[in-house]
């Protein structure tokens, strides 16, 4: 558990007005009546609890939705109250057909307040529906390998999320590692430019399938790219096999050597040099 960033979140505040003021809600309530919402709410705390503003859902899981509300709802009455919320846009339809996740902007707010408070701000951009101005600080971070993370306030984050995504698209698989790797693997790529030059996007693709190839784990693969940054090395090597006596080399980027990186100083450069 040490280590390990946080993935979902422990509290969600729900508006006293929302059965005051919101027609979704209000047609919700008027065509499935409090099972429907029971549904709906039940949904939108596993999304809080498992991803923080997201909930891998598809409609096999009627049964188990079902069974774990028990009270007599049935799978069913849970297909047919998530069409229902898909149609009154409580849940976003095209997040959920594209990728099989039940979000909205509703929940993102809420997740928004809690993620707001925490140093590091990540999210899957693909997934994420908030505006730029709704949320100032957030990292976005792209299921895809060979894109960059997107904000001018570049963080690392506290959200988990799994290192590897199949859209259903096209079903092809790509490496997208946890943020909190991800951030790593972006100031691993600074000082590896500094030190050897500029990086073409096949180069950056061989280093995450190589960091992958060594290990799976998430602390793992975080050590790994930790190590590499602090020897300015031109890959990755395992660190649970390597021995201790390999000298570190120097960066044009700074006049550190080894550990004494400046690790503040790169993440100024990953800002440019703002240092919000």
């Amino acid at each position: 558990m040490s280590g390990r960033p946080k993935q979902g979140i422990d509290y969600a505040g729900w508006s006293v007005d929302i059965f005051d003021g919101d027609k979704k809600i209000d047609k919700l309530l008027d065509a499935k009546g409090w099972k429907g919402f029971g549904i709906y709410f039940f949904l939108c705390q596993r999304a809080y609890k498992v991803n923080g503003y997201f909930y891998e859902w598809g409609y096999d899981d009627c049964a188990t939705t079902a069974r774990k509300m028990g009270g007599g709802i049935s799978s069913g009455t849970v297909k047919e109250t998530v069409d229902y919320c898909l149609q009154v846009d409580l849940f976003d339809k095209r997040l959920f057909d594209e990728w099989g996740v039940l979000t909205s902007r509703g929940i993102q707010r809420r997740f928004w307040t809690v993620l707001s408070e925490r140093r590091n701000k990540t999210v899957y951009s693909e997934y994420w529906l908030l505006k730029p101005e709704e949320c100032k600080g957030l990292v976005k971070v792209s299921l895809f390998s060979n894109a960059q993370p997107t904000n001018d306030h570049l963080q690392g984050t506290d959200n988990d999320s799994p290192p590897i995504k199949e859209s259903k698209v096209n079903k092809k698989i790509y490496i997208a590692f946890q943020p909190e790797v991800e951030q790593a693997f972006q100031l691993y790529l600074l000082v590896r430019e500094n030190n050897y030059g500029s990086i073409i996007p096949e180069q950056v693709e061989a280093l995450r399938e190589e960091l992958v190839s060594l290990t799976s784990d998430p602390g793992k693969q975080l050590a790994i790219v930790k190590k590499a940054t602090s020897w300015g090395t031109k890959g990755f090597e395992d660190t649970e096999k390597k021995t201790k006596s390999r000298k570190p080399q120097k960066s044009k980027f700074n006049n550190y050597t080894g550990r004494d990186y400046d690790m503040n100083a790169l993440e100024l450069q990953m800002l440019g040099g703002n240092n919000e």
